[in-house]
């Protein structure tokens, strides 16, 4: 019986996700199955399709978070069935409501009557008798309910006031305890609520970041996650009161007509006017209070979902932005005082050597540093130099062009490229920096990772908490655990996606490879430390540590090029080599002339490869495996080149057109650094010369684009852009109903240009950029 009821509560929970994911119910439980075996979303999304039906890694992730909340929820269910058994109160209806509640809220609900709580007002006047009271006064609504009270005034009870304020507690305890009430006055509130903000007495001044929600109202059900993540701050810091409450016009009569139906007011006696009283009292201080709690916790839940949502997609399009590859890159930490550091790296990453240059003040050393520069690039032929963004970022670019010019002939000049420093300085004073590099001061260790992010900003970034590269808004505001859950989810994704070479890969980012947790990816480094690099996927098995269940989640993401087997360089996983050896022994010709050689596969079906472990979603991917092994799913390395002359926002000019790189994507816009320390804002309006309703859909972090410049507040440091080709004018349909004044702000071309920049957005802990986040984002929300 127990096993039934199991059964069919994993039956519902599978149909429940199976509605929710676009999927059928037997993709959710095969899925569910594999998790709860210990399989990884990323191992489950690549390489178990045909046991999914396809369910791709978004899909999972969205399972696999239901399914925990899911299972809660029955759990819950469970105990508060056995609780109101124990109460010997359970009915058949009450089991089928039980049954029945879909949310957490709504079991709730239903279980408060129940739930034991300590003695209330409701139950002291049930003990003095009044339910009595509140009987007589529904069964006779002419009746005057003062001469009703009379007949239950006692030593307790002494006066008809507290008599019928007894009943009122009674009558007010029932309707706060009625599911089928509560779950109607939801509905209501969450279709007719308004939330308002109001700025305190004598806040306006410390407050006027916040001025736009001094006086302040919209919809509760509309209101942007921006916006309402903006009046929970205001509110946090003590600047503005808010309040969800129902419209007074429309929204509040509707409330009270609900609750007065529920008692039955239907006529225009005495008791029908107490009643009445009772009711707005009920909603006034027990029921509006509560829902006022509920939806405000609503509101923050999905305003953190939201904010949550974008700093993922920003994560992931920043590891999954254009490595520039192994070459030779030298890396500068711009300063000023305290000099510039430089690093340089060879192709593998390896520090090669280390250097302090003065070209600033108070040394001006600039024939020193210059020297310096050309001897590095000459002696490790450097290709790359990475210069970070922060401070006098502009300066050492502008040090490093003119270095340039004074090549000698025939040598050519390394690429220069503007990098986010965002994170650097985390990961320089990080435990995991001081055990990479034990000998190398801190300040030179964010110039190495500088040029590493370079070369591959993926392996580098990965060793950098995801919330120190600053891609977020309100990011110190949301749920830290979800925040953290999903970003380890993201960076597990592009890790994976992309795989990692396991004779070159660090322990921070071997650590994110499916099915490897940070001590094995420790113990593998230590194993090749030891050994010497791994020549086959299988020597994983001698790594301590590492059982044939983490080999199976990681081998396929791992690869090993130039080893004992061809096909560990590819995505192929162990497990499917016989069918990959079977396609190879078809074309008739030896494996390392087929891989990388498409027309070699061309005459054959991959269903005629089909078994009963492997099925056709596997052999084609084995198929597009052999044709581009190992192929990196990144986009093309591309650079953004700033205008020269173009250094500090002072110098820009309404109507310019320049070349940037955009930083970071938000709700209402995107930030763009063009190179002058300062994101500018495109305003979601102004990205394309339609509707736009997820920037998204335009832009990714890391992609160089085309603005013009539109306006240019110096002394808010604040910059406005504009990517449209129509010049920039109305888009009523995507300002929703921003006044003229604002709405046609911005003019401009919008040439963008394919492909993806690597360098990072800054980070908004960044002292340089901070204020023009902050201050584009309140501006922003004026439009939404």
């Amino acid at each position: 019986m127990r096993r039934r009821s199991l059964d069919q509560t994993a039956q519902r929970i599978a149909r429940t996700i199976a509605t929710e994911i676009g999927a059928a119910a037997s993709q959710v439980t095969s899925a569910v199955g594999l998790l709860d075996e210990g399989a990884t979303v990323p191992f489950i999304a690549r390489y178990r399709k045909e046991v999914t039906g396809g369910l791709d890694d978004t899909q999972l992730r969205n399972l696999s978070e239901r399914l925990t909340y899911l299972r809660e929820l029955e759990k819950r269910r469970e105990a508060i069935v056995a609780s109101i058994k124990d109460q010997d109160k359970l009915t058949p209806d009450l089991a089928k409501s039980i049954a029945n509640a879909d949310t957490k809220a709504a079991l709730e609900d239903i279980y408060l009557p129940f739930k034991p709580k300590r003695r209330t007002r409701a139950m002291i006047a049930r003990e003095n008798g009044l339910d009595g009271l509140l009987h007589a006064i529904l069964a006779d609504r002419t009746a005057d309910p003062e001469i009703l009270a009379q007949a239950y005034l006692t030593e307790v009870v002494e006066t008809t006031k507290d008599a019928l304020g007894g009943a009122r507690d009674i009558c007010t305890e029932e309707l706060a305890e009625n599911a089928q009430l509560i779950g109607r006055l939801r509905e209501v509130m969450r279709s007719q609520a308004v939330i308002s903000a109001r700025v305190k007495d004598g806040m306006q001044e410390k407050g006027a970041k916040f001025s736009d929600y001094f006086d302040h109202s919209e919809k509760w059900a509309d209101i942007a996650s921006h916006r309402a993540l903006a009046i929970l701050r205001a509110s946090k810091e003590d600047i503005l009161t808010v309040d969800i409450a129902p419209d007074p016009e429309v929204g509040l009569p509707r409330i009270i007509a609900l609750i007065e139906a529920e008692i039955g007011i239907n006529g225009q006696g005495k008791g029908d006017a107490w009643l009445r009283t009772v009711a707005s009292w009920t909603w006034r201080l027990k029921l509006g209070m509560s829902m006022y709690t509920e939806l405000l916790g609503d509101l923050m839940r999905r305003a953190h979902t939201d904010a949550i949502d974008v700093f993922a997609r920003n994560l992931k399009d920043l590891l999954l932005a254009a490595p520039a590859g192994p070459r030779a890159t030298l890396g500068l930490d711009p300063g000023i005082r305290t000099g510039c550091k430089a690093a340089v790296v060879d192709a593998t990453g390896k520090v090669l050597a280390t250097e302090t240059i003065y070209p600033f003040q108070p040394k001006n050393d600039i024939r020193g540093s210059q020297a310096t520069i050309l001897r590095l690039v000459q002696d490790h032929r450097v290709e790359l130099i990475a210069i970070g963004n922060g401070t006098a970022s502009r300066e050492t670019d502008k040090l490093v062009a003119d270095t340039l010019k004074l090549l000698p002939r025939g040598v050519k000049a390394p690429t220069k490229v503007i990098v986010s420093e965002a994170g650097a300085s985390v990961y320089s004073a990080s435990e995991l920096a001081a055990k990479e590099f034990p000998d190398l001061d801190v300040s030179l260790r964010g110039a190495v990772s500088i040029a590493r992010r370079l070369q591959d900003p993926l392996a580098e970034l990965v060793k950098i908490s995801p919330e120190a590269i600053g891609v977020g808004q309100y990011q110190h505001d949301v749920d830290q655990r979800k925040l953290a859950q999903s970003l380890e989810a993201v960076v597990e994704d592009a890790v994976n996606g992309v795989g990692v070479d396991l004779n070159m890969a660090s322990s921070a980012l071997l650590s994110h490879v499916a099915g490897l947790s940070a001590t094995i990816a420790q113990n593998i480094v230590d194993h090749r430390d030891t050994n010497g690099a791994f020549l086959s996927r299988k020597e994983l098995l001698k790594v301590a540590g590492l059982g044939p269940k983490a080999f199976e989640q990681a081998a396929g993401f791992l690869r090993v090029t130039g080893g004992t087997e061809p096909l560990d360089a590819s995505s192929v996983h162990p497990e499917a080599y016989g069918v990959a050896r079977k396609i190879i022994s078809a074309c008739g010709r030896d494996i390392r002339a087929i891989m990388g050689s498409p027309e070699t596969l061309k005459g054959l079906n991959a269903a005629d490869f089909v078994d009963d472990t492997f099925g056709l979603p596997t052999v084609r991917d084995i198929f597009g495996e052999l044709e581009k092994p190992g192929r990196d799913p990144r986009p093309s390395f591309v650079t953004a080149t700033f205008a020269e002359g173009i250094n500090d926002i002072k110098d820009l000019k309404s109507g310019m057109m320049l070349e940037g790189t955009v930083t970071n994507v938000a709700a209402f816009g995107a930030f763009v650094d063009v190179g002058v320390h300062q994101d500018g804002l495109v305003h979601v309006s102004q990205l394309a010369d339609r509707f736009v309703k997820d920037p998204h859909e335009v832009v990714k972090a890391g992609d160089v684009v085309k603005v013009r410049i539109t306006e240019v507040d110096v002394a808010r440091k604040r910059i406005a852009m504009s990517m449209r080709k129509d010049g920039g004018g109305r888009d009523d349909a995507n300002t929703g109903g921003a006044k003229p004044a604002q709405r046609d702000r911005g003019k401009g071309d919008a040439r963008g240009y394919k492909g993806k920049a690597t360098a990072a957005p800054k980070s908004q802990s960044n002292s340089a950029s901070t204020g023009a986040f902050g201050a584009a984002l309140l501006d922003a929300m004026k439009k939404q």
